[in-house]
């Protein structure tokens, strides 16, 4: 896939270090707060029951990170450098002094420059911002999941908390030099094309840094699979995704750093659409949809007139 269209994280991160980086996912048994009862039980109507994992789970973090880092260095040479990348769940719902024991350990690790941390806007304190800025490493990433800017679609998948409650926790990592990488579903219940370009606006207008873009697919045991089996809900096709996935880019802030083009749904997980595992043919089809509409990121940018307001709620 070409990545001349858009400003892609690993040719980001090459330019800033000087060498290729990759990610090294580290498993550490987070919960989230939404199934573990602290906010609800169901968890978001997308998500699988199963936390996102490499299996080492019943390893340490030492020996889980010993393990891809000898693999990626086989792959692609003993100057790669890593991000310690806590992804299981919501890494910010971890107990505090296991949270910083884990990140002080990650930070610690050969060839270490980095960390990513999931999270939600909604259990992102200011003790993990410090933390975070404490660490001192040259890359700090949180990756935090909005989904859709739009409060009705919030409410209709459970998310659990407001598009404010993102532009507040954005705002504040922001504020002391952390890097968010903000997660955009394309295709969610009762959302058009017009939907996915604003909560791209939405993002253009807060101190975002990165985005991942994911295509919504079915995954077995979820809410949503339930609804897909019924027939009340019937995901996008692979054309009418590419096609939203490449206007959303000219849209996009030209510095923002696009961290992905769609999900891979795990081995098992899928339940439909079944272009949503043929990874090639969805690459292929949005170079097709970038090269068709000659776009490239931030063709269609305007920054915003007014900052999003950061209200709370009531």
């Amino acid at each position: 896939m070409t990545t001349a269209r858009h400003r892609a994280l690993s040719a980001h991160l090459r330019a800033g270090h000087g060498r290729r980086v990759q990610k090294i996912p580290l498993d550490v048994a987070a919960a989230c707060p939404n199934r573990d009862g602290t906010l609800s039980t169901g968890g978001c109507t997308f998500c699988s029951p199963r936390a996102a994992g490499s299996g080492l789970g019943h390893l340490s973090v030492a020996e889980q990170w010993e393990i891809w880092r000898a693999r990626f260095h086989a792959k692609y040479g003993p100057s790669t450098a890593f991000l310690a990348y806590l992804q299981d769940h919501t890494a910010t719902h971890l107990p505090f002094p296991r949270l910083e024991h884990l990140l002080r350990q990650a930070a610690a690790l050969p060839d270490c420059i980095g960390i990513c941390l999931s999270t939600r806007p909604d259990t992102l304190r200011p003790e993990h911002l410090a933390l975070l800025r404490s660490l001192g490493l040259p890359e700090t990433w949180l990756d935090m999941g909005l989904q859709s800017a739009h409060d009705a679609t919030l409410a209709r998948i459970n998310r659990g908390h407001d598009a404010a409650c993102f532009a507040r926790a954005t705002t504040a990592a922001a504020g002391v030099g952390l890097q968010v990488c903000a997660h955009l579903i394309l295709g969610l219940p009762g959302e058009t094309e017009a939907h996915w370009l604003s909560s791209v606006d939405f993002l253009n207008a807060l101190p975002v840094a990165g985005i991942k873009f994911h295509n919504l697919f079915v995954s077995r045991g979820s809410l949503l699979f339930a609804a897909w089996e019924q027939g009340s809900f019937v995901p996008p096709s692979r054309e009418a995704y590419a096609q939203g996935l490449a206007r959303c880019l000219a849209r996009l802030r030209p510095d923002v750093v696009v961290h992905r083009l769609h999900a891979d749904p795990a081995p098992g997980e899928l339940a439909a659409p079944d272009w949503a595992s043929d990874r090639p043919a969805l690459r292929r089809a949005i170079d097709s949809a970038l090269a068709d509409l000659d776009v490239t990121q931030g063709r269609d940018y305007t920054i915003p007139p007014s900052p999003i307001p950061h209200r709370r709620t009531p």
